[in-house]
């Protein structure tokens, strides 16, 4: 039979044998578990938390036996001053000492990652990193409407439309609005380094201002990325010849709508970015372009294409022609589809 005794030794008493022996082995220290741990639990770690904070916060999350063995663990190991804020991944009644491996291992560390698409206006851009984040969206909001501290290029003319990059970002407990909405414009930064955007723009006799506002059209109206280098050529096509644009994506977002196909009501409604009305490229950016745009905008097609028409706007079927006759057709089609007369 097993049996405790006040001893604080477990004593195994062997029956049966011409004599008794006693075993003796020293119970685990009521300060600390032992082993690796049983359920699974995330425990999130405060910016500046001292390492009897962490302890803390382990002994609440029933990580730990005690706080006083997790410190331990710490200043016998030396690495008080390696613990970091953050989401860990760990398991309940953990030894102190493997409770420390896991918050030193990159692996048991939880990121938060929040990925914002191609195509995005900067309010949708704004919401898509407050939800993704947990940061205040009217932080986020008036940052983007004061963007002065964003870091923008001297190009973008002081409106950060156009140069929040679409990409995939890592909050960590200590980033704030600020730090997030300057690292989308770094991300916006390294892609024109990597295009050589400016260099490219004076080579085609544009603004780097002007590519972006390009490219945001690009984005906006193009449904795969093959079809992106033909619709910068309309664009470049249609600028040569000093025609007007015509791009219901403009007029769209001049009326805070979204959509690639303007009603005739919508394009008789006069604002800046009415490029039924407007000669020229619009005033600014009309979304966020990705990287592809950008590219497509710096090196388009060749051909002599003047007109595009989105054909299935559901499938984004796109129909490309230099001849009017087969323009018509192609809308013609498309309000078919739509169900328009």
């Amino acid at each position: 039979m097993l049996a405790l005794v006040g001893g604080g030794s477990a004593v195994l008493v062997a029956a049966g044998l011409a004599g008794a022996f006693v075993l003796f082995r020293p119970l685990i220290s009521p300060d600390d578990f032992d082993g690796p741990g049983t359920d699974p639990v995330v425990v999130e770690i405060a910016p500046g938390a001292s390492a009897g904070e962490i302890a803390e916060t382990l002994v609440r999350a029933e990580v730990v036996a005690s706080a006083r063995s997790f410190v331990g663990a710490v200043e016998r190991r030396g690495v008080t001053n390696n613990l970091r804020p953050g989401r860990y991944k760990m398991r309940k009644r953990m030894a102190s000492a493997m409770a420390l491996d896991l918050l030193l291992s990159p692996k048991s560390r939880i990121r938060r990652r929040v990925t914002v698409p191609e195509g995005l206006r900067a309010n949708e851009t704004v919401a898509r990193l407050a939800k993704g984040s947990g940061l205040p969206a009217a932080e986020l909001a008036r940052l983007v409407a004061a963007p002065a501290r964003l870091g923008l290029p001297p190009y973008a003319k002081g409106a950060a439309e156009g140069f929040l990059f679409p990409a995939t970002y890592e909050i960590e407990p200590t980033t704030r609005p600020l730090d997030l909405l300057k690292a989308s414009v770094r991300r916006f930064k390294r892609a024109a380094t990597r295009l050589d955007l400016e260099a490219g723009a004076s080579r085609q006799r544009l603004t780097p201002r002007d590519v972006v506002v390009i490219a945001s059209i690009v984005q906006a109206e193009g449904g795969h990325v093959a079809d992106y280098p033909k619709i910068a050529r309309v664009i470049y096509n249609r600028l040569a010849s000093r025609a007007k644009l015509e791009m219901d994506s403009t007029v769209m977002y001049g009326l805070g709508k979204h959509g690639i196909v303007a009603s005739h009501a919508e394009i008789k409604r006069d604002t800046p970015y009415n490029t039924y009305m407007h000669p020229g490229l619009p005033p600014g950016p009309i979304c966020n372009p990705g990287e592809a745009a950008l590219r497509a905008a710096l090196s388009p097609a060749k051909g002599d294409w003047y007109w595009f028409v989105t054909v299935d706007p559901a499938r984004r079927i796109t129909r490309f022609t230099s001849k009017e006759s087969e323009f018509v057709k192609f809308r013609e089609e498309l309000h078919k589809r739509l169900g328009q007369h």
